[in-house]
């Protein structure tokens, strides 16, 4: 085996994407180029352990809390696939891992060749489009995706609102063959039945009233991509036969036109409603379903993923506040990971943006965190004045129904605040990022306009 070892590394050092092959010891024996280059910067890691170069462990992954391919590969004896949180240049990003063993002439396995393929989905370090995450849950959609993502197959994307399908789809896409063509969005959920053919085939000049020139539709604008249709629950049910009749045969007839024309497509669906309930009810066709869903993946939503939400809170505020170097306090954070989120990430963002424009300085605390969430608490109608109630802990009268959104969000968060703390008017303070006197002069405040 050993013999063959230098043939061996200089064909890695010709392949495109990033290799590695080490030992039973987990030491790296070689490392092409590419791995050289995107992991390495460049420096020698021969007699490195893999676990200490992709990972910055001091121990295998498998006795860190990560999969680790190599174990599975000396159960099976085969080729293994993982998805693994690599430490690289720029931070920490996602790899799908494809690890192959070597036997020797006895049928030993002597060493392994480790294969990376990048995602554009990063953890830890915030990108313009990218997902965020580390939770077991969203890993297991990521790895979903990375499986499916080099066929031709239709997937669909089952979630709540607000959950990234479409940044999924687009995740998809991009690790796909077809990362260089079009990715076209079709907005199901905004169309009527005349509207959605029109888009979604194009239409001729005259072919109705308004169309004063001829129009390429999207199917036809998304030839050799992807095409993704989001909330496809919403597809009027009549377009709905001519939608399955293009992914069968990817054949479609302009609106006004008998031309039968051709687009080469893969499709990608995103929908947060009960499709199966639907057929049921006969609101969507069971055959369009079957021929969307050959690989469904869920989403998971946020409240399944908490753990994940101060790192999301930390791409979203350089998102929403690329100019500021903004962060949370660990207060900011355990309030933010204690809300359940029913709109999940977008609701998140809202939150967010919010928290960066009542924060004058670099840290948002978890009073910032209280004002914003207690924007959403308003419904419109007039503030409401409730008799005074005491509270236990600080002896004071306050008002619990007291929101004056528009005027006075500050005094509907510290009320929040002042309801749900059960220390000390210190440790509330505290808590609050202000003084105790600042606090005390504050709800006296608050008592005075109750009155």
């Amino acid at each position: 085996m050993s013999d063959d070892l230098p043939a061996l590394m200089s064909y890695l050092d010709g392949l495109p994407e990033p290799h590695i092959l080490f030992d039973m010891d987990y030491r790296i024996v070689s490392a092409n180029t590419a791995y050289l280059r995107e992991y390495a910067q460049g420096r020698d890691v021969r007699g490195r352990t893999c676990f200490e170069v992709s990972h910055c462990f001091s121990e295998p992954c498998d006795h860190a809390g990560e999969s680790c391919p190599r174990a599975r590969a000396m159960v099976s004896g085969q080729r293994e696939r993982v998805l693994h949180l690599h430490h690289t240049p720029t931070g920490e990003a996602y790899v799908n891992i494809e690890l192959v063993p070597l036997k020797d002439h006895h049928g030993q396995i002597r060493y392994f060749i480790e294969k990376m393929e990048s995602m554009t989905t990063h953890d830890g370090a915030p990108v313009e489009q990218g997902m965020v995450g580390r939770a077991p849950s969203f890993r297991a959609t990521l790895e979903m995706a990375l499986r499916v993502a080099p066929s031709t197959a239709s997937v669909l994307l089952l979630g709540e609102s607000g959950t990234g399908k479409e940044l999924m789809a687009k995740a998809i896409h991009e690790a796909s063959p077809r990362a260089g063509a079009p990715f076209v969005v079709v907005e199901c959920a905004s169309l009527s039945e005349t509207l959605f053919e029109s888009e979604l085939f194009g239409h001729e000049k005259g072919a109705f009233t308004g169309a004063s020139s001829k129009r390429v539709g999207l199917a036809e604008s998304a030839n050799g991509g992807t095409l993704f249709l989001d909330e496809v629950g919403d597809i009027p049910l009549g377009m709905q036969v001519k939608l399955l009749r293009l992914l069968e045969t990817g054949t479609f007839r302009r609106v006004g036109s008998s031309d039968l024309r051709h687009t080469d497509v893969r499709v990608i669906a995103a929908t947060h409603r009960p499709l199966r309930e639907m057929i049921a009810q006969q609101q969507f066709r069971e055959d369009l379903y079957h021929r969307i869903s050959t690989f469904p993946i869920r989403l998971p939503p946020l409240r399944e993923r908490r753990e994940d939400i101060p790192l999301l809170a930390d791409a979203l505020l350089s998102r929403v506040a690329p100019a500021r170097r903004l962060s949370i306090s660990a207060a900011g954070q355990h309030r933010l990971m204690s809300h359940p989120f029913s709109g999940n990430i977008r609701e998140l963002r809202n939150v967010m943006e919010r928290a960066a424009l009542f924060c004058d300085h670099d840290l948002i605390e978890v009073s910032h965190i209280e004002q914003a969430l207690a924007a959403d608490t308003w419904d419109g109608s007039p503030p409401t004045r409730a008799r005074p109630e005491t509270d236990p802990t600080l002896g004071t009268a306050v008002a619990p129904t007291l929101l004056p959104w528009r005027k006075d969000q500050a005094d509907a968060a510290l009320l929040a605040a002042v309801q749900g703390h059960r220390g000390s008017r210190a440790e509330l303070a505290a808590s609050l990022g202000m003084s105790e006197r600042s606090l005390y002069r504050k709800l006296k405040a608050l008592q005075s306009k109750a009155k």
